[in-house]
């Protein structure tokens, strides 16, 4: 049954279960470290990362870095996204480019990006460009496969009834094919958002001046593991906005897709 927020019975014990084991391991993490069967120089404890989060916050510090970091990640899955459907449309459209291009693209992709990561740096500099260009690639692959062969397997009938119902076959790309092809299409973003972000601190690793990767690399270097922590919980909140949103943005695009259960059973 569903409640007047939209969240049914099922879903709230899910959430109340996931942040109960969460705060569990929290809480065992802590009297770890306080009883002294964990060194606390290599891990910290979750107090002490709190602790340097807030104080990461009020100085400042945490929006600089921010600012960098998510600026490099959101750039690099927006083109990376935009390109790779772009192209995943044109060629398996365009039979004769998809033959000759595909290939190309297929052997690039089996080239781990974090390897050419020095090459982008000395190619286009420490600056922005290196990183939003590490990032975007290594969401374009992703996105481009997905949106290539969602469409190239796409049910025939379903152009077939487009065009008898008259329909153009602009009209039937836009109106049947990337719908169609759209539950796909997210899930390849809903992957790259790890992906963007990877680059983007990669990117910082290799060379920069700021951002949450050149912190990461700083604070280690100082052995300032809590710094490190508190940098990595950031990376995760942000991580799990986006795909928050992703999944607010799924759910509109898609509310006619009904999801498959092997159960009869109908859900609360």
């Amino acid at each position: 049954m569903k409640t007047k927020r939209g969240i049914n019975k099922k879903d709230m014990r899910a959430l109340l279960v996931r942040y109960g084991i969460l705060g569990v391991l929290l809480l065992l993490w802590e009297f770890a470290v306080r009883g002294g069967r964990i060194d606390p120089f290599y891990t910290s404890y979750p107090s002490e990362i709190l602790a340097d989060l807030w104080q990461f916050i009020v100085s400042g510090e945490l929006a600089m870095h921010a600012a960098i970091t998510i600026k490099e990640a959101l750039l690099g899955l927006f083109y990376g996204t935009v390109l790779g459907v772009g192209c995943g449309v044109l060629f398996s459209q365009v039979r004769f480019l998809g033959e000759v291009v595909t290939p190309f693209i297929t052997a690039l992709s089996g080239i781990p990006q974090l390897t050419l990561s020095p090459l982008y740096i000395l190619w286009f500099g420490f600056g922005l460009k290196s990183k939003v260009i590490l990032a975007g690639m290594m969401v374009f692959f992703g996105v481009f496969g997905s949106t290539f062969n969602a469409i190239k397997n796409l049910d025939q009938r379903w152009i077939e009834a487009s065009h008898l119902l008259g329909a153009s076959s602009f009209q039937t790309l836009w109106l049947v094919v990337i719908p169609a092809s759209m539950p796909w299409i997210i899930s390849a973003i809903r992957s790259g958002v790890g992906s963007c972000m990877v680059g983007a601190i990669m990117g910082e690793y290799m060379g920069a001046s700021g951002g949450f990767g050149w912190m990461i690399s700083f604070a280690a270097s100082y052995f300032e593991i809590k710094r490190v922590l508190s940098c990595i919980l950031v990376l995760l909140i942000f991580n799990r906005v986006l795909n928050w949103v992703l999944s607010r943005l799924e759910m509109r695009l898609l509310h006619w897709r009904q999801e498959t259960k092997l159960s009869m059973k109908t859900s609360e």
